[in-house]
């Protein structure tokens, strides 16, 4: 049998499942921020919690930034490093919460398991059917000049 590139293994179908899934997450927390919490709303929250105001704008860029460059699989290793800030973020502020989701006002549990999922799909790479913006305006990319081999 022959291969060409639309041939994909079970890990490039397994690391395009991890992608969607975890643009979707940060899509649906970005909507969360924006639409329920509101914007203003959730940089007042951010000052609250000790973070200055202004990181709730780069928050919500960076899940919807990320998130959809996720789900298209743009420069997919370089994007899920970039969201580790995020993830290390919401994790510290649930530290002293205990380590179940579950109690009041959340636990670790979950920011933690987030924030390794994003290093696998860094490590694993865009996976199947990614958009390669490289070979389309014809360079390496953010992956080659971060030396990432996928």
């Amino acid at each position: 049998m022959s291969t060409t590139h639309t041939d994909y293994s079970r890990a490039d179908h397994a690391a395009l499942l991890l992608r969607v899934s975890l643009g979707i997450l940060f899509l649906a927390h970005a909507g969360l921020k924006i639409f329920v919490f509101t914007v203003p709303g959730t940089v007042q929250f951010f000052e609250t919690i000790g973070y200055p105001g202004f990181f709730a704008y780069l928050v919500i860029l960076g899940e919807v930034g990320g998130g959809l460059a996720l789900i298209l699989g743009i420069w997919t290793p370089v994007v899920a490093l970039a969201l580790l800030p995020i993830m290390i973020g919401a994790t510290l502020q649930h530290v002293g919460n205990g380590w179940m989701f579950g109690n009041t006002g959340g636990g670790w549990e979950f920011p933690v398991f987030w924030t390794v999922t994003l290093v696998v799909q860094s490590l694993l790479g865009a996976g199947a059917y990614a958009l390669k913006l490289e070979r389309l305006i014809g360079f390496g990319g953010a992956e080659r000049a971060a030396g990432i081999a996928r």
